[in-house]
């Protein structure tokens, strides 16, 4: 089906309204994240807004309504906008671009460490100039009266930046077009986070999702809890729900004292993703969880020699198991795909195969499209001070081995936020010092980290997977589907930029969300100042957890294709030390609990009946994310917590 204009009208005032929710939501009020989640929840509320609109407008002109391929159309452009106002792009790429000016000062030595090393098409500060400078302390502080936002000096960094950001974005294009034909057809990954867009797009004969009473009793639950608690917030007179179980606060004598971040988070609409996930996985998330926690503890207990966390506060052991998890899972991965990269392979360099002409861009077309993008990166890093090789090891990490994780945690795993613990530095560094990579390349490395490769939530690649899933689905051309996330990325990331400039220099950024103008756009220049002045970390041990990661990944990916039947999955073990594990592991547990005994006693049969329950406990939950921060914009009322921070 082609692609028409008026659903690109109404996705384009849709990007509208999605950006400026989210950027009060997560920015101002710093309260409600509806943006960085894989399947946003502002987009979500907006397609059942849609749907509700459009069956108004049927019943009255059925001509005029919108058919399923251009609703999803409209959502696909709410998801882009969402993850690219959100994490996926403008919420670390603005900070990032004036936090080191402004938080630099004499004690930390930025100026004379960093400032020398920024070319001046960067920022939209000068390099030559002092700390502080009016572009940053403007921003931070807000505009006093008779003061302008410096759109000017905003206008080329923000320029040469999107340079990169295009070529990123394109690779994710083109990958997600590679390897769509594998995880789809192939392996027939379920893709758990559309299969509840999917209920609400689909036009069927008698009992629709919206019509069932199990849907409305699911919604009914967490309606009611964040309800209680919002009304909590309005007045603590009142009762309220626990949604945030704080365990390390029980485990106060040593050696349990140790382990790391440990809450339970009670979200019922992460209870419904996690229903829809084979069992096998879902047990593997938890124990796997659990088991890096006995870890933490066994470590202190034997009194092994600390090794610090890449960029957490657990323990450095297990997070480095987990990056050599990473590494062998996609070999794993590859492996699997082998055949099918092969085809592609050979249609690239014009040696027959399939050409992938029903695709969102033919095979030719993307794999070569993929290495010019990645090639216009590399010279991009390299003219911002970066070394060559390191800039192409670091690209090779982030899309093919974090990006991919993260992919397939959510298309395989239902993971409805993706979010890994380590980076490409933090690899690198078991081999080579971070000090010997040189002041330029840490210095350009500090501001890609903040941007790309520490907060992975946001991650478009997914959006670009799950879109075409749908759009098989509503029989939607997936060569039209690459034009409506071409034209949402475009209008999406003009429209984020212009709200988040505006909002910090009318509110002061340090006033607003604290993660993203007060830590994530600092922290590896923090991190890289030590390296600069040649610290070296204390690395004994790390490496060789590295390789336990991969030897582990390893046995569990052939025992998984030698025993039909095998509980535990590979992926479990990489994303255990994940933030994605830490908030979801709880609703994990109790979605294993409930879909075995579902299984056990009532068969399939009973699982697909009681399915729409689960649908709408998310459908519930992300619904009242929306209407709280609507809330919260609109009469100045406290939002309340939302377990998935």
């Amino acid at each position: 089906m082609s692609l028409s204009a008026r659903s690109v009208v109404i996705g384009m005032v849709c990007i509208v309204v999605v950006c400026l929710v989210v950027s009060w939501a997560e920015l101002v009020t710093g309260q409600i994240m509806i943006g960085f989640l894989q399947l946003p929840p502002v987009a979500l509320a907006g397609l059942f807004g849609l749907v509700l609109l459009n069956k108004a407008v049927r019943a009255i002109s059925p001509a005029n309504s919108l058919r399923p391929h251009e609703l999803l159309v409209v959502y696909c452009m709410m998801i882009i906008a969402a993850m690219v106002s959100s994490r996926g792009l403008t919420e670390d790429l603005i900070p990032t671009l004036v936090g080191v000016n402004y938080y630099a000062n004499p004690g930390n030595r930025w100026q004379e460490l960093f400032f020398g090393h920024l070319q001046p098409w960067m920022v939209p500060w000068d390099p030559g100039g002092g700390i502080a400078q009016f572009p940053a302390s403007a921003f931070y502080e807000g505009l006093r009266e008779g003061e302008t936002i410096p759109w000017g000096l905003w206008a080329r960094p923000l320029g040469m930046w999107l340079v990169l950001v295009g070529a990123v974005f394109f690779t994710f294009l083109c990958l997600a077009t590679i390897i769509r034909r594998q995880w789809s057809d192939n392996e027939k990954l379920s893709f758990p986070l559309v299969q509840l867009p999917l209920e609400m797009l689909r036009e069927q004969p008698g009992r629709s999702f919206f019509s069932n009473p199990l849907t409305w009793i699911g919604f009914a639950i967490p309606t009611v809890i964040f309800g209680i608690n919002g009304l909590h917030n309005f007045d603590p007179s009142l009762p309220a729900v626990a949604v945030d179980i704080n365990i390390n606060s029980y485990l106060r004598a040593a050696p349990w004292s140790n382990a790391s971040f440990f809450h339970a988070y009670v979200s019922p609409g992460a209870v419904g993703f996690f229903y829809l996930l084979p069992l096998e996985l879902l047990l593997s998330f938890w124990f796997f969880f659990i088991a890096a926690k006995m870890q933490d503890v066994l470590v202190a207990a034997l009194a092994f020699p600390a090794i610090r966390s890449p960029h957490g506060s657990g323990n450095g052991y297990v997070d480095y198991q987990t990056a050599g998890a990473y590494f062998m899972l996609v070999v794993y991965l590859g492996l699997a795909a082998l055949p099918h990269l092969k085809g592609v392979l050979r249609r690239a360099f014009g040696r027959g195969g399939a050409t992938g002409r029903d695709e969102m861009i033919p095979y030719r077309g993307a794999v070569w499209g993929m290495l010019v993008a990645l090639g216009v990166a590399v010279l991009w890093l390299r003219a911002s001070g970066m070394a060559v090789g390191f800039a192409a090891f670091l690209l090779l990490v982030y899309v093919f081995v974090q990006a991919v994780v993260m992919a397939r945690g959510c298309a395989e795993g239902g993971l409805p936020m993706s979010e890994g613990s380590f980076t490409p530095l933090d690899v690198s560094s078991l081999v080579v010092p971070p000090s010997s990579l040189g002041p330029r390349t840490l210095t350009s490395m500090a501001m890609f980290d903040a941007m790309f490769t520490r907060d992975l939530r946001g991650l478009v690649l997914t959006g670009f997977l799950d879109g075409q899933k749908m759009a098989d689905a509503v029989g939607l051309a997936r060569r039209k589907l690459a034009y409506t996330f071409v034209i949402a990325l475009a209008f999406a990331i003009l429209v984020a930029i212009l709200i988040q400039l505006w909002l910090p220099y009318h509110i002061g950024a340090i006033n607003m969300y604290s993660f993203s103008y007060r830590k994530n756009s600092i922290q590896f220049f923090q991190e890289n100042a030590a390296f600069i002045q040649g610290e070296t970390q204390h690395k004994s041990g790390a490496l060789g957890a590295f390789v336990v990661g991969v030897a582990v990944t390893a046995v569990l990916g052939a025992m998984r294709v030698r025993y039909v039947g095998w509980p535990l999955h590979p992926l479990g073990y990489a994303l255990s030390t994940s933030w994605t594990a830490m908030v979801f592991w709880f609703p994990m547990f109790v979605a294993w609990v409930v879909k075995w005994a579902v299984v056990h006693y009532g068969g399939m049969r009973l699982y697909a009946r009681i399915r729409p329950l689960f649908l709408g406990m998310i459908f519930g939950e992300f619904t009242s994310a929306v209407l709280w921060t609507l809330i919260a914009i609109f009469a100045d009322i406290p939002a309340p917590f939302f377990p998935w921070p």
